[in-house]
């Protein structure tokens, strides 16, 4: 079986490259050392240190994985800011309702709706996808349809 490619920004691809690291110098041996020390506890039956570092463990290392998969995987999208259509990366200025908002586009691996980020796949990601400045798209979200005002895109 083939694997689907991954797509990420640039700087998706880094936090998780960072994320990998982190887990595998930092957290993998500090979790180690803990069922270690645990161990000395006495009987591992009872032993609720112990229990809790194996689960710690077994996240880090399903995590680890995880991430290996994707970069292997991953494929790079640069926004190409020449022709001024929203692609995967681009940062994206809108009016809704009133009140202006700022999303960065990006793919569904570096979705953090309150830090902005919003998914390709999301429904107002897909509907801003492909559109220009001054463009007007409708979204149908959970909430109900929403119209959205395109101001920029960077």
């Amino acid at each position: 079986m083939v694997a689907k490619s991954i797509k990420l920004t640039r700087a998706g691809k880094e936090k998780l490259e960072q994320e990998l690291e982190q887990l595998i110098r930092v957290k993998r041996p500090q979790v180690i050392d803990r069922i270690r020390r645990s161990r000395d506890y006495g009987d591992l039956s009872e032993n609720a240190e112990y229990e809790d570092a194996r689960n710690e463990q077994s996240f880090i290392e399903g995590r680890i994985q995880e991430i290996e998969l994707m970069l292997k995987h991953a494929e790079i999208v640069e926004n190409d800011k020449k022709n001024g259509e929203i692609t995967l990366g681009s940062t994206v200025e809108v009016l809704l309702g009133g009140e202006k908002l700022t999303y960065e586009i990006v793919s569904s691996t570096e979705s953090d709706p309150l830090l902005g980020k919003i998914s390709s796949d999301s429904p107002i990601g897909s509907a801003l996808i492909g559109k220009k400045a001054g463009e007007e798209v409708t979204a149908n979200t959970p909430a109900g349809e929403v119209t959205l005002k395109i101001i920029s895109v960077k």
